[in-house]
């Protein structure tokens, strides 16, 4: 039987000085993810998500992010990031959608401005 004398499985072995790191034998990566994520600790996407409604810079700064796999670093932050891509979307579908209404309400206000001029 092959033993990892490096770290133990067992909570106690007999030490009662000393603290012994306790991983999984089968996925060492186990507590690679025990520290607290950034921002307040919910991590930059979430955080870009609720700072975005004050400035709506950070959703695009969290989606450049997720395009570029930030959440390759940790796992943890891809739904933030995620969260803020899909708010950027919204927002570029609300602001053509205004877009298109101020167009017509100008070409509106113009026509019957033309139409005045012209024909009084």
């Amino acid at each position: 039987i092959l033993v990892n004398t490096e770290h133990s499985t067992e909570p106690v072995e007999g030490r009662n000085d000393e603290y012994i790191l306790i991983r999984d034998a089968e996925d060492p990566r186990l507590g690679m993810y025990d520290k607290p994520l950034p921002c307040f600790g919910c991590g930059i996407g979430w955080f870009s998500l609720l700072l975005g409604f004050v400035f709506p810079f950070m959703w695009y700064y969290a989606t450049i992010l997720y395009f570029r796999s930030y959440y390759h670093r940790d796992p943890r932050e891809r739904a933030g990031l995620a969260a803020s891509a899909i708010a950027v979307s919204a927002n570029l579908e609300i602001g053509v959608f205004f877009s298109f209404v101020v167009i017509l309400v100008a070409y509106k206000v113009l026509n019957s401005f033309l139409v005045r001029v012209y024909f009084d």
